[in-house]
């Protein structure tokens, strides 16, 4: 980075505040008390982020008279689902290019019961009157080296052949500039309906607020210490927090980047860390200089990728590109904040659109999430089906934690329906090796993608090895 750029790029991170924009909202709801004493229920949802809260609201729809708890060891929305970028994909396999690589036969399946999760995540936001700034606006994939260019038209033709471009638009270079004006764009290709833009916190807050509503009993501050079977006549299972315990029939576990309370899950996903920046509301004169009426959420093609969107009072939101695995998959709060890595995005950012030279970030954050080897949720029961799992899902969980709940319900109803036949749902990601194989694995991954982007996107020998075993690391 050339001094004078690295001095703008410092300069405008001078006043960001080191927490997440979205929590920082006045609306954020107060903390409800922490379970005491011992409770009983039919259903215990272990984590208040999405997955958590989609299971919960979705029991309660299927069976109004089940009893349905919900313990979060912080407050609801306060990891992943509270911090993300915002966009809300349709997609169940982490894009279109991943799921047709592993799922082919699938693929339209697969697409149609995204579409139709999407639609119906739209419809539960109308039904309960959340408000969470939700926008159909879609998302463009952005080419900005000539190579990404022919990957997206490839991608374009297949879905094509598949019949599954309905609503997809490839544009040329002068076209994605008129969308959004950057010297860096060569092409894209956008995806008008399949994704949605939203404030990410409140839509957590109001699955908390319709969770309650319809009868969820929520206790926050209260961690799951640990789960073995209830033992007795009933059958459940029972788990232990700080001060007390919950026996229950079945039990869902949303826990995700967290580490499993099912030991043997625990291989199949590792944390990562990703980070974002936000900038001060654009004036009139800077939101005219980059375009963007159609509000799309963005994101670039490389390995390393950017993802960047449009707030409702007019905001960018920058993150990406670093995905940061610690050794060991460490997960601390002293790792949520990496200077450096903001400071490579600032610079980046400046590079996409120079134009906002002297745009200054009002808040800049990380957090972990959780990442598996096929970049997409996996799912399963344990304990003769008394407890069903959902995580793996890499970074697009905002829409597809909904899809997984139901896929959760059906599993612990033992019901055979078109979500649990799926192919993606009866296999599983291959498992991380223990350390120090992961942490070498990974820093060997992570330096080839790079000179991959490098390189005209040719993959290196490790590259192709990994394709071929299914194996992969992404955020």
């Amino acid at each position: 980075m050339a001094p004078v750029a690295m001095r703008l790029a410092a300069q405008s991170l001078s006043d960001a505040q080191p927490v997440p924009f979205w929590l920082e909202d006045p609306g954020k709801p107060t903390a409800l008390p922490a379970l005491t004493g011992t409770e009983r229920c039919d259903l215990l949802v272990i984590g208040g982020g999405y997955s958590g809260l989609w299971t919960a609201l979705l029991a309660k729809e299927r069976d109004p008279s089940r009893d349905v708890m919900l313990i979060e060891g912080r407050e609801v929305g306060w990891a992943a689902s509270g911090r993300n970028g915002g966009f809300c994909a349709a997609s169940l396999t982490h894009g279109f290019g991943n799921g047709l690589a592993r799922w082919p036969e699938e693929l339209p399946t697969l697409e149609r019961m995204g579409a139709e999760n999407l639609d119906a995540i739209e419809a539960t936001v109308a039904r309960y009157g959340m408000d969470c700034d939700f926008e159909r606006t879609g998302e463009i994939d952005v080419a900005t080296e000539a190579y990404q260019v022919d990957e997206l038209h490839e991608w374009y033709e297949e879905a094509g052949r598949l019949g599954l471009a309905d609503g997809l638009e490839f544009l040329d270079r002068d076209a994605v500039r008129a969308e959004v004006a950057s010297p860096t764009f060569q092409g894209g290709l956008w995806d008008r309906r399949g994704v949605a833009m939203l404030h990410p916190a409140k839509l957590a807050w109001g699955l908390k607020r319709a969770c309650a509503e319809l009868g969820v009993r929520i206790f926050e501050n209260t961690p799951a210490l640990d789960l073995v079977p209830a033992g007795g006549a009933g059958g459940g299972m029972a788990v232990r927090t700080p001060y007390g315990r919950v026996a229950a029939g079945k039990v869902a576990l949303g826990t995700n980047v967290f580490p499993s309370l099912v030991k043997r899950l625990r291989h199949y996903t590792v944390p990562v860390y990703d980070y974002a920046l936000m900038t001060e509301p654009l004036s009139p004169e800077q939101l005219a200089s980059v375009g963007w009426k159609n509000r799309q959420g963005l994101g670039d093609s490389a390995n390393q990728f950017h993802y960047f969107r449009i707030t409702a009072d007019h905001r960018i939101l920058w993150g990406g590109y670093d995905a940061v695995y610690r050794f060991g998959g460490k997960v601390a709060a002293e790792l949520d904040h990496r200077p450096e890595t903001y400071l490579k995005l600032a610079q980046h950012f400046f590079t996409c659109f120079p134009q906002l030279e002297g745009l200054r970030f009002s808040h800049a954050w990380g957090g972990a999430i959780d990442t598996c080897s096929r970049f997409s949720a996996f799912f399963g029961t344990t304990h003769q089906g008394k407890v069903a799992y959902a995580a793996g899902y890499t970074g697009l969980g905002v829409g597809a934690t909904r899809f997984g709940a139901d896929v959760m319900l059906d599993l612990l109803a033992g019901e055979h329906t078109e979500r649990t036949r799926l192919g993606m749902v009866r296999s599983k990601p291959l498992p991380f090796p223990p350390e120090p194989i992961a942490w070498a694995g990974i820093g060997l991954t992570k330096w080839s993608l790079a000179r991959a982007d490098e390189n005209g996107g040719r993959r290196n020998l490790w590259l192709k090895a990994m394709d071929k075993l299914g194996l992969g690391f992404d955020s």
